[in-house]
């Protein structure tokens, strides 16, 4: 499981470890059922304290996404299709805030938005998945970076 932890960004480290895990889980990349490192492996891995781990862990197990079994290490918890669909749903709207009150900043009319997000949703994925191969007129199309 891959982890990035930036203590600079501004967002409090139990929440960026909460968000790559529900991320993580929402988009198959921890299957239900697969084991989390525990708290103090994944403290020394990322450099962080363990309780910051603790921390996370315990709001992710409030939340459904992962589950503590006794004597054993935590795992994914398995959900059902429609839980599954909501949580990719949630995220994708968490990542799509940002860009939404930029095309209302920009004055963008709704309609054209949304056309546009079709458009790309067809669209291959080559030039996001490399996009230093992409050139200048590909950049300045997709608009700022995140």
């Amino acid at each position: 499981m891959l982890i990035v932890v930036d203590p600079h960004s501004g967002v409090p480290v139990y929440r960026q470890l909460m968000d790559q895990i529900r991320f993580h889980a929402a988009s198959g990349l921890l299957e239900p059922g697969e084991e989390l490192p525990s708290t103090r492996a994944l403290s020394a891995e990322l450099g962080i304290n363990p309780m910051t781990i603790s921390k996370a862990y315990g709001l992710l197990e409030r939340e459904g996404v992962i589950e503590r079994r006794p004597g054993r290490p935590l795992v994914v918890s398995a959900v059902e299709g429609d839980r599954a669909r909501r949580r990719k749903l949630d995220r994708l709207r968490e990542t799509l805030a940002p860009t939404v009150t930029m095309a209302r900043q920009l004055g963008i009319d709704p309609a054209d938005a949304l056309r546009t997000f079709a458009d790309m949703l067809r669209e291959p994925d080559t030039a996001a998945a490399h996009p230093a191969e992409a050139g200048p007129r590909d950049r300045d199309a997709t608009g700022p970076s995140f």
